[in-house]
């Protein structure tokens, strides 16, 4: 797991997934028959299949996470930030925050915090990021607008098999492509693994990927939420419970035959799975479903709680039957479909 340990950690803020796309394109290079980046940032790397009947299979996992960019400096030094991607404020506010050149902040907040709401567009205009300076001089040596910032959360082993760690969404969809390709090295079908860019800002690089490939399958490796907790949401995802193969979602129904597909697979090598229904996110499938004229999409996901905070919760029990679908799904025969 050290490959996910240092992905949870490297800085990739939408918009600024540099250092993420780097480390994957060096993960990759000896593997890949072709490893090309797009304008927007997006890595797509192709291993030339070597089965009969063939499929073009894109597998994405998006790079970027949720964070934050500087709007303003406050004379006496406050930083006020907009989010990047949907970021609670009550998981926020008192959260440490670390920009990009490694300087560590506090969220704090301008009126009583009972007072924050935990909704709208204005979410963040009361709170601000208080690096310990007393004036905009000051701050101005360290951080300037349009500077990012992500949570600090640094990767923890809890009880065994459990981990938690800032960026699990979706840090473990690219550790689980590439610990699969690792594994297969010389996949029957033609595998496209998308690494994409500003999903959690409107699936962005989902849609450019896809384009590009022009898939016969695309397939979405995400987070999905944990409904085995209160307060999160309702539905039957839970920890340890194996893959969660995706159902539907807000922005996706996966196509029925690769769900029997990705089904009948588990079933045969003993892969623990649950069906994935949730009414509230979405993923990558959601972009690539609608490209050219139309792409049959499925998810494979990881089930997460506390999602699109600094201190998410995942089992590699999960992590595990997700990489071990995977595998199967890059060698498995889709003449039929």
């Amino acid at each position: 797991m050290k490959l996910f340990e240092e992905l949870t950690q490297l800085h990739g803020v939408s918009g600024y997934e540099t250092a993420v796309a780097d480390y994957i394109k060096e993960k990759l290079a000896p593997l890949a028959d072709d490893i090309t980046t797009d304008p927007n940032g997006s890595v797509i790397a192709y291993f030339k299949g070597t089965g009969e009947h063939k499929k073009r299979i894109e597998l994405a996992a998006h790079t970027d996470e949720i964070g934050f960019q500087v709007i303003k400096i406050e004379e006496d030094g406050r930083i006020m930030f907009k989010e990047l991607g949907c970021c609670w404020t009550f998981t926020t506010y008192q959260s440490r925050v670390r920009f990009r050149n490694g300087v560590v902040g506090v969220v704090a907040s301008r009126i009583p915090p009972e007072k924050l709401s935990a909704g709208g567009y204005k979410r963040y205009t009361d709170c601000y990021i208080d690096i310990g300076l007393h004036s905009k001089e000051e701050v101005l040596k360290y951080v300037d607008v349009g500077d990012v910032a992500c949570y600090e959360g640094p990767y923890t082993e809890l009880a065994p098999g459990y981990i938690t760690a800032k960026a699990i969404d979706d840090r473990v969809g690219c550790y689980m492509l590439l610990a699969a390709m690792m594994n297969v090295k010389k996949p029957k079908n033609d595998i496209y693994l998308a690494f994409t860019v500003q999903e959690e800002v409107g699936t962005r690089g989902g849609q450019v990927t896809a384009q590009r490939i022009q898939p016969d399958i695309g397939v979405a490796v995400d987070v999905t939420p944990c409904h085995d907790r209160p307060g999160d949401l309702e539905g039957s995802n839970a920890l340890d419970h194996g893959v969660a193969i995706k159902i539907s979602d807000t922005g996706s129904i996966s196509d029925e035959g690769l769900v029997n597909k990705s089904i009948a697979l588990c079933k045969e090598h003993n892969v623990p799975y649950q069906k994935d229904v949730i009414y509230v996110g979405g993923t990558d499938a959601g972009a690539m479903t609608l490209v050219g004229g139309g792409i049959k999409t499925i998810g494979f996901s990881v089930v997460t709680r506390y999602t699109h905070g600094p201190n998410a919760i995942v089992s590699q029990k999960d992590i595990e039957a997700t990489v071990k679908i995977l595998e199967l799904f890059m060698n498995a025969d889709f003449e039929q479909i």
